[in-house]
């Protein structure tokens, strides 16, 4: 290599590393961490033009968004043991992430809650026709 291609290098490195802050850092391994399932954290979808609390989950879990607006988050429920969620979002919903490492519980925590007065009532009285 010449002179000029080294230096060019080397000036291209030091921007790249000082573009970098610890904040940037901290953030990108936290979520590494919590993508790898070692970070115990809660969802919460929120119906934004009720305020209402539609659907709820505490675990660890790895999550994503679409293009098609659709939430996939897939739960460590054991080891060697994953569920895989969707939740659709539109633009009456939104959704909470919270870390909440600190607290003392199983590794394999796992808890959904759905909220009654949102699921539509199902007609229990019908006969089964099998």
């Amino acid at each position: 290599m010449n002179k000029k291609k080294i230096f060019a290098s080397m000036m291209l490195a030091a921007v790249l590393l000082t573009g970098c802050s610890q904040s940037t850092r901290v953030s990108y391994n936290v979520s590494k961490e919590a993508n790898n399932f070692n970070v115990v954290r809660r969802i919460t979808v929120i119906n934004a033009r009720t305020d209402t609390i539609i659907y709820e989950m505490e675990g660890v879990f790895s999550i994503s968004n679409s293009a098609s607006n659709e939430l996939t988050i897939v739960c460590q429920t054991a080891e060697n043991e994953y569920k895989k969620h969707f939740i659709y979002l539109n633009a009456n919903t939104l959704y909470v992430i919270e870390d909440i490492s600190g607290a003392d519980v199983s590794p394999y925590h796992y808890e959904v809650t759905f909220y009654p007065q949102m699921v539509p009532a199902v007609d229990c009285d019908m006969a089964w026709e099998g």
